[in-house]
């Protein structure tokens, strides 16, 4: 049995030890803005981990799914199909290319495990490693799905995603699943559906949520950040933020205050860290916020910087105001 002096040495040499094991990555979402430039252009940037395109707004009780990427192509009309080459050439840098479930608008839910099976395979066939003759984005397959479940029923959720990752093991592929809950713990639509599957990446919103963003302190955030990495501790968490001031409601840090006081607050925290989300890549485009966190969010180092980068806009996105 270990002493109590070895014991004590053990704690307090554990967050020295975690400060060497929490490197992370940034995921953006794109789609919704025609400004905000091409995928390709997002991942030739060299900033993110994952890219999510947003958003099929249409699927489930025998709903036609839509797909909607904003000014960039029309789906119906077959002008999205283009983005294969670009889907493929993300990949080819190792970055994720994932599609998102759901947003804040649109209609979407499932009325049975039958539907949601009928809603896998559709995702299969048309944006994952399936085959059809319709798939909107040509015949790149995806990585894998998001489910970013704003409204409706938390019902069988936990039933698609259980279906997509079978499908995947069937052909001999992995299915990769992600989710966007709000931080507020559980969150109620997609808390079901977290406890019966387990997703590789988990993108808790700490925003438009002043309960546990920003907006009520570093503390705020760190409660809730154990919170949801005990829970979830075979999922890769990151903080999901937004990339301006004008990109949400409540619960923008500033990149000073990421890198000198969040960050260093929750990275030995947990050893599932992924490290950042954000929305989205207009708003990253006009701010240039990836630019200035990303060495400290992909350092495996807590330490508090001796200074904070200045966003280069020269240097920035290509990326146009609206």
């Amino acid at each position: 049995m270990a002493s109590p002096s070895h014991l004590l040495l053990i704690a307090l040499l554990l967050p020295a030890l975690a400060s060497f094991s929490n490197a992370g990555k940034i995921a953006v979402y794109w789609g919704q803005n025609g400004y905000e430039g091409t995928l390709a252009e997002a991942c030739n940037t060299d900033l993110y981990g994952y890219v999510v395109l947003a958003f099929l707004t249409t699927f489930g009780n025998s709903q036609k799914p839509v797909l909607n990427l904003a000014g960039h192509c029309d789906p119906p009309s077959g002008t999205c199909r283009y983005l294969s080459a670009e889907i493929r050439q993300c990949q080819s840098k190792g970055i994720k290319v994932l599609l998102s479930l759901g947003g804040a608008i649109g209609s979407y839910w499932l009325s049975s495990s039958d539907d949601a099976r009928n809603v896998s395979r559709y995702l299969w066939d048309n944006y994952l490693g399936g085959s059809s003759s319709s798939r909107p984005l040509g015949d790149a397959a995806l990585d894998g799905i998001d489910f970013d479940i704003e409204h409706g029923s938390p019902d069988h959720y936990g039933d698609l995603a259980q279906s997509l990752v079978d499908l995947g093991k069937q052909a001999g592929t992995r299915v990769y699943l992600s989710a966007a809950p709000q931080c507020p713990f559980p969150d109620q639509l997609l808390g079901p559906a977290l406890r019966a599957v387990t997703f590789d990446y988990v993108w808790v919103q700490f925003y438009n949520n002043p309960s546990c963003d920003y907006s009520s302190g570093v503390s705020a955030i760190v409660r809730a950040w154990i919170t949801w990495t005990s829970n979830l501790p075979s999922s890769t968490v990151f903080l999901g933020l937004p990339a301006s001031q004008n990109a949400a409601g409540s619960g923008y840090i500033p990149p000073e205050d990421l890198i000198s006081k969040v960050l260093p607050a929750i990275k030995p925290l947990s050893s599932n860290y992924g490290g950042i989300m954000l929305w989205s890549r207009y708003f990253d485009g006009i701010s240039g916020y990836s630019i200035a966190v990303r060495p400290y969010v992909l350092s495996d180092q807590i330490d508090k910087p001796n200074s904070v980068p200045q966003i280069d806009k020269a240097n920035s996105l290509n990326v146009r105001e609206e």
